[in-house]
C-alpha cells in the first residue's frame, strides 16, 4: 500500500491554511498578555482540522462526522472555560474564550472545504479585538472614568 502523496498535499494544505488564520488570532492575544497566545490558538485550529479530517477519512457515515463534530466543539468550549476567570467582583477572559471557540469553528471550516467561512471567521475575529477592543479603550473606558 503505497502513500497518496495527492491526498497528503491535500491534508497539508487544509492544515497549514487552519495554522495561517489562527496565528494572527494568538498574536493578539499574546500581545495583549493573555493566557493563551501565539502557540495555543495557532494548535487549536490545526488539532480541531484534523480530528474532522481523520473523522471524515475513517467514518463512512454523517451520523459518525456528527459526532466528531460535537465532541470537537465540546472539547473547545472546555478549554475556553478555562479561559475565564473569576474573582473580586470582574470576570476576565471571555474574549479569550470566544477567540478559542472561534479558533475551533475555522479549523472545522477549513477541514469541511468551507475556506470563505473560516477566513470570514478569522477577519471577523480580527475586526473585533483589534478595531472594537481600541473603540472600547478609547470610548467606553474614557466615559466610565469621566463618572
Amino acid at each position: 500500500m503505497g502513500i497518496d502523496w495527492l491526498q497528503v498535499l491535500d491534508n497539508l494544505w487544509h492544515l497549514l491554511f487552519a495554522y495561517a488564520l489562527a496565528v494572527s488570532i494568538g498574536l493578539n492575544r499574546e500581545r495583549s498578555r493573555r493566557h493563551f497566545g501565539l502557540r495555543t490558538f495557532p494548535l487549536l485550529a490545526v488539532v480541531s482540522c484534523g480530528f474532522m479530517m481523520v473523522g471524515m477519512s475513517v467514518i463512512s457515515s454523517t451520523d459518525g462526522e456528527a459526532r466528531i463534530f460535537q465532541g470537537i466543539v465540546t472539547g473547545i468550549g472546555f478549554i475556553g472555560g478555562g479561559a475565564i476567570f473569576k474573582g473580586e467582583g470582574n470576570v476576565s477572559g471571555t474574549t479569550s474564550a470566544a477567540s478559542i471557540w472561534n479558533t475551533g469553528a475555522i479549523g472545522l471550516a477549513v477541514a469541511f472545504n468551507r475556506f470563505k467561512i473560516a477566513t470570514f471567521l478569522s477577519l471577523l475575529n480580527l475586526v473585533t479585538l483589534w478595531g472594537v477592543g481600541r473603540l472600547k479603550r478609547d470610548f467606553i473606558d474614557e466615559n466610565q472614568k469621566d463618572e
